[in-house]
């Protein structure tokens, strides 16, 4: 509770065609009393709560009414809030294309503009969604609920789309009808997939190490090593400005990062060396690494430049930029490294996250001795 006071949640919901104010609280005396005194309060079966009709001037009532009383929660309600303080503003107009009477509504991408969602999340949702209508052509979105969400995403699932990619579906449908259209309780009963718990896939030091040797140009093993010393996402490295190195304490500061969070993680000296000599050949302006016309270095070269590498030292698994990432990370854990030292290098929020690499670190495994060794078992 805030202030020891008791709790009353606003929510967006649907009461027949009316769009309402919907009030979650547990019992109390004297919140039922006030909440008969607000203008014409009603009960909702279907939503198990009451309610009253959306307009500015009930709104202001609930506010005046439970002022010094209690606690009006508004976070599911006022939802055209940045969603997450401090956000910098977005310039969405490569997407807007996308936008119109075939593609995803106008509407859909002024909100995720407005609440400051992140360029890459918005490309997910914007495209998502344009395909979900795009299956309903012939229906109204309106016209649409449970049953033909239900439907599209078995469709989803049975073209082997993976766990995360069923929950971005979700995820861009529902902010549509809950967020856009301010319906949220018509769609919280669509079922999400349960989450998948695989182990991140690592290549072992020696691996790591062949892939750098047989990169002979400049630039491609700077970025390789640059990836794998600092523990960084494909996003992070491709952010990065010159002015976030500091040589002279050894970080590099990643500003922005997932969650927009700033973090510092290593600089090792081989890799500062590398970086020199790679300056003095090509001169990068703003960004550490930049495309051939300055700018942004391409996502889709880095993805190319580390499968080359895996093809060239004779590896036959398969790895992406994020598999130097959890290398780095699981190559720390078994040299002793403290997990908590390793969760802020990598800039996890959670514990839990970093602790998916003591799964996978083989020293740590290899040092468990099996019961059957005290056996005593002639084999």
């Amino acid at each position: 509770m805030k202030n020891n006071l008791p709790i009353i949640t606003l929510r967006h919901i649907l009461v027949g065609s009316m769009h309402a104010i919907g009030m979650q609280f547990y019992a109390n005396k004297v919140v039922h009393a006030l909440i008969k005194s607000l203008p014409d309060p009603k009960w909702s079966a279907a939503n198990q709560m009451v309610f009253l009709e959306n307009t500015p001037e009930n709104l202001t009532a609930i506010f005046k009414t439970f002022s010094g009383v209690a606690y009006v929660n508004c976070k599911y309600f006022l939802r055209n809030r940045p969603v997450r303080k401090g956000a910098e503003a977005v310039d969405l107009h490569e997407l807007r294309q996308k936008c119109g009477e075939d593609g995803c509504p106008t509407e859909y991408l002024n909100l995720l503009e407005t609440k400051r969602y992140s360029v890459s999340t918005a490309r997910t949702y914007v495209t998502l969604f344009a395909s979900f209508r795009k299956f309903y052509a012939d229906r109204s979105l309106l016209d649409l609920g449970d049953p033909e969400i239900r439907h599209y995403m078995h469709q989803i699932v049975k073209s082997g789309k993976s766990h995360s990619y069923q929950n971005q579906v979700i995820n861009a449908i529902k902010f549509y009808y809950e967020q856009v259209l301010n319906m949220p309780q018509r769609f919280y009963d669509v079922d999400r997939p349960r989450k998948e718990l695989k182990l991140p896939s690592v290549l072992s030091e020696e691996e790591v190490r062949r892939m750098i040797s047989v990169t002979r140009n400049l630039k491609h093993k700077a970025i390789l090593v640059t990836i794998y010393s600092c523990g960084l996402r494909l996003s992070e490295l491709l952010d990065l400005k010159l002015t976030d190195i500091q040589s002279d304490r050894n970080l590099i500061t990643i500003k922005g990062a997932k969650g927009k969070k700033d973090r510092n993680t290593l600089l090792s000296p081989t890799t500062l060396q590398l970086l020199r000599k790679y300056f003095r050949v090509y001169r990068p302006k703003e960004n550490l690494f930049e495309g051939q016309d300055g700018g942004r270095y391409a996502a889709t070269s880095v993805t190319q430049i580390v499968r080359h590498a895996v093809r060239l030292a004779g590896i036959r698994r398969h790895a992406t930029p994020h598999t130097l990432r959890h290398s780095f990370a699981t190559h720390l854990l078994e040299q002793g490294t403290d997990l908590r030292y390793i969760q802020t290098l990598l800039g996890h929020s959670s514990a839990k996250t970093t602790e998916i690499y003591a799964h996978v670190s083989t020293k740590t495994i290899g040092q468990i001795k099996s019961p059957i060794d005290k056996l005593g078992i002639e084999i």
